[in-house]
């Protein structure tokens, strides 16, 4: 039997029995966690509270065995709250739901549990301090998160210089299927021809320069969405269930 120590962002929340919860966590040092939290679900249980989506916590864990991700789930035994970042999402559609597509998309590029993913859960807990701080408009927010986090992963979009020969750019043509801006010649069919400013827009959300993205007309706010949703399900291979709730 062993004891492990980490803190960790609540992913999501699954019922067992009559009274426990499965919890879903992506912690700093084993990545994504599934554990057993006993007895959260009763109405005088203060522990259940802490272990809410959004929830970024220092949590103990008992499991058997020399390493925490093994055959059974290991047990919730203690939680502590870093930060309630659920008070400043819940009570806002726009926040919510955003924040519900961070929530998957940390889980769906975590897949293999007990694997370190340090990048993603620095990038996701960033992103949730800022989504309920409202320091930005979510939706941009949610693209920016989901742009970095297709980078950390191998998948880093190009919004200026070709992606496939390199020509600097801008170039005018775009292509999921490449990885990003194309030149006039590898351009291949399926490419689109978006407006330059949301290129710059994209190009700003990846880089963190928010002066430019908070500037951006709601159209060419949009027309970046719909081209961050395509490219995240190519690479997904399927897309997010929370996307098509997120208002734009």
């Amino acid at each position: 039997m062993s004891l492990f120590r980490d803190d960790g962002v609540v992913l999501r929340t699954q019922k067992l029995g009559e009274a426990d919860r499965i919890i879903t966590f992506l912690t700093r040092g084993h990545g994504r966690v599934r554990a057993v939290a006993r007895g959260v679900r009763r109405t005088k249980s203060k522990f259940g509270a802490r272990l809410e989506p959004f929830s970024h916590v220092d949590v103990q864990f008992f499991a058997r065995g020399s390493e925490l991700v093994g055959r059974g789930l290991p047990l919730c035994t203690q939680s502590e709250t870093i930060a309630p970042y659920g008070g400043g999402i819940v009570t806002d559609y726009a926040r919510y739901t955003a924040g519900t597509a961070m929530l998957e998309t940390a889980e769906r590029f975590t897949d293999h549990e007990g694997e370190p993913a340090v990048q993603q859960y620095l990038l996701l807990v960033g992103a949730l301090r800022t989504l309920a701080r409202g320091e930005h408009a979510p939706h941009l927010v949610l693209d920016a998160f989901l742009l970095r986090s297709l980078a950390v992963n191998g998948y880093a979009p190009s919004f200026g210089d070709c992606a496939r020969c390199g020509m600097p750019g801008p170039n005018r043509f775009f292509s999921v299927a490449s990885g990003g801006s194309v030149c006039v010649d590898c351009r291949v069919p399926g490419s689109v021809v978006p407006s330059p400013q949301t290129l710059q827009l994209l190009g700003a959300l990846l880089t963190g320069d928010w002066a430019t993205a908070d500037a951006c007309e709601p159209r060419y706010v949009r027309e970046g969405s719909g081209l961050v949703s395509a490219y995240l399900h190519w690479h997904l291979e399927r897309g997010l269930r929370s996307l098509r709730y997120v208002e734009k």
